[in-house]
């Protein structure tokens, strides 16, 4: 069997129904062998990060490895961000690059290249990726494949690269059949039940329990033990950015979004509470804020997750449980299956009590026109059709956190650790592949869309039913936030310098539909307008007041209680 068949053939035995690339010369022959199978759709891209982007989505989706593919030089190096985002969001990933022949590669000779675009696409991806192969033989090609696609799921996952010269692509080798890989997320871990017992004990003596549950959660698809957990003693959940998704907006023991930007409510409770159990979740400064020791202080803090390196990391004398989110929660509910518990409900009335005092529609004061966290309601209450919110980088990504409304089928994807902007376009492409071509809903920013504005172009080819939202504030809004609070509202590159097009003519240019709205009276009415057709793409410009600032922040050095504009910054941010 021709290498490049069997990878075709490999790919779909394991579930991969699409694969995301953009041509060129040294991946021709898988390209040209998955065609021929005919079995898995071959989704093209307008660059290299789009692939990558789309690919990342794909994976958080259907947790199996998205799958993207790229030429040697240029088309490897472009993957390089999106790779990174997948290691970073544990996002499982196979990148798949093609390589000059091998008796076209430098070796060991004292050149900087002798084949044309012969790049060390593996050297340069080593850092952010789980695993990384060069192939080198034709006959290992089975085994490689194999264990790229274990790796990429197994324990915490993420993305790995498979580097292949086109020589090797071309021959042949002896295959009996492509196995299926059979991954285990994590191995079995032993528990001992006196670490139950004393966080049962904990949560029976707190009197303001929290669960703060990340993305980790979503990794082991542990959602609804995580909600039978936190009903069980009636405690309430904060969430973060990567995991938005894990408790629908409308349960009542959900809080809202924890960090630098996060709901006041949620942060205030942080601060009040006497035990926090974090599941499946890293502890970073954009969580805790740069005063971790008071984000700490007079709270016990458990700490469950299945990467060690993560525990006691930023902060200290948390009581560590290393194990699968799944599988610490089915052992705990196991456990005391039968235990009967008595909770009252005053820590959760007093919870509300602050989310009424501290509304986030009410946070922006001193702004014209449209709300942008009332714009994000209005849109969740018009947009139930939507399977999946996907939010790009910037002053959005945050409103849409603190204010999207999300039911219990709908997801929530963006680039968290990475924090790449051009992320949400390509990724919704990826994403409405995943759910089977079902609506979903880009928010992004004007900075952000024109980043990877191509892949318009892909969704007109594929029709796909993409409702693309442009938060338009004329400038890059959180750095001119940030330029605003330590540089004297000196706005060079946000605001000077900086523009963007009339992106309703440019959809019209794709012939994709589109209307503009800066008129709040108007919103409504423009979102409906943009569900009238939910089968086809559609393009919403809402227009922003330039002033309006992604509010509440934490005052950089205070407390996570301390938020911006009613405090004041003790030192520049450098994160």
């Amino acid at each position: 069997m021709k290498v490049s068949d069997f990878i075709a053939k490999f790919l779909y035995d394991n579930g991969i129904n699409h694969v995301f690339e953009l041509s060129g010369g040294m991946i021709t022959h898988i390209l040209d062998s998955i065609n021929k199978a005919g079995k898995i759709d071959i989704i093209t891209m307008h660059h290299e990060q789009g692939a990558s982007f789309a690919a990342d989505a794909y994976g958080r989706i259907k947790k199996i490895p998205g799958v993207a593919l790229a030429t040697s030089g240029p088309g490897a190096t472009n993957l390089v961000t999106g790779i990174g985002s997948c290691y970073f969001d544990s996002s499982p990933a196979i990148f798949i690059t093609g390589q000059v022949n091998i008796h076209e590669q430098k070796g060991d000779k004292s050149i900087r290249q002798l084949g044309f675009q012969e790049t060390d696409i593996a050297s340069i991806v080593s850092p952010i990726t789980k695993a990384v192969f060069k192939v080198k033989e034709a006959s290992s090609i089975p085994s490689i494949f194999a264990k790229a696609f274990k790796i990429a799921l197994e324990g915490r996952p993420g993305p790995v690269l498979i580097d292949i010269p086109m020589n090797i692509q071309r021959m042949d080798i002896d295959v009996l059949d492509t196995e299926l890989v059979k991954v285990a997320s994590h191995p079995e871990t032993i528990i001992d039940n006196a670490e139950f017992q004393n966080l049962k004990q904990d949560i029976l003596n707190a009197k303001y329990p929290l669960i703060l549950a990340g993305r980790g959660v979503c990794v082991s698809s542990s959602e609804q033990l995580l909600l039978e957990f936190a009903e069980k003693y009636n405690i309430p959940v904060i969430t973060t950015l990567l995991g938005l998704d894990i408790i629908p907006y409308n349960h009542p023991l959900r809080v809202g979004f924890i960090g630098s930007y996060g709901n006041r409510w949620a942060n205030l409770s942080i601060g009040k509470c006497d035990l926090l159990i974090v599941i499946g979740s890293r502890l970073d400064i954009r969580q805790t804020g740069a005063d971790v020791e008071s984000f700490q202080k007079n709270k016990i803090v458990y700490h469950i997750d299945c990467d060690h390196n993560e525990i006691n990391n930023k902060l200290s004398n948390c009581i560590p449980i290393v194990t699968d989110c799944n599988q610490f929660l089915v052992k705990y509910l196991a456990y005391f299956k039968t235990e009967k518990i008595n909770t009252d409900d005053k820590w959760i009335k007093s919870i509300k009590a602050l989310n009424e005092s501290w509304k986030d529609i009410n946070e922006i004061t001193d702004i014209e026109g449209i709300n942008p966290n009332q714009l994000m309601h209005d849109l969740s209450h018009y947009s139930d059709k939507a399977t999946c919110y996907l939010a790009d980088v910037g002053s959005h990504q945050m409103w849409a956190a603190q204010s999207l409304e999300l039911n219990l089928y709908q997801k929530f994807l963006t680039s968290g650790g990475m924090g790449a902007m051009g992320f949400a376009l390509p990724a919704a492409i990826g994403a409405c592949f995943a759910n089977d071509r079902k609506p979903v809903v880009a928010i992004i920013g004007d900075g952000s869309f024109q980043l990877n504005i191509q892949e318009l172009q892909t969704i007109v080819r594929n029709k796909l039913p993409i409702k693309i939202v442009i938060i338009n504030n004329k400038s890059l809004g959180m750095i001119r936030q940030f330029q605003d609070s330590y540089f004297e509202s000196r706005h060079q590159s946000t605001v000077w310098g900086y523009n963007a097009p009339n992106f309703e003519k440019v959809a019209q240019a794709y012939e994709i539909s589109s209307i503009t709205v800066s008129k709040k009276e108007l919103l409504i009415s423009a979102i409906k307008t943009m569900w009238d057709n939910p089968q086809e793409p559609f393009l919403l410009q809402v227009m922003i007041d330039p002033k309006a600032n992604a509010y509440p922040k934490i005052a950089f050095g205070k407390p996570i209680t301390e938020m911006e504009p009613h405090f004041t910054p003790l030192d520049m941010e450098g994160t």
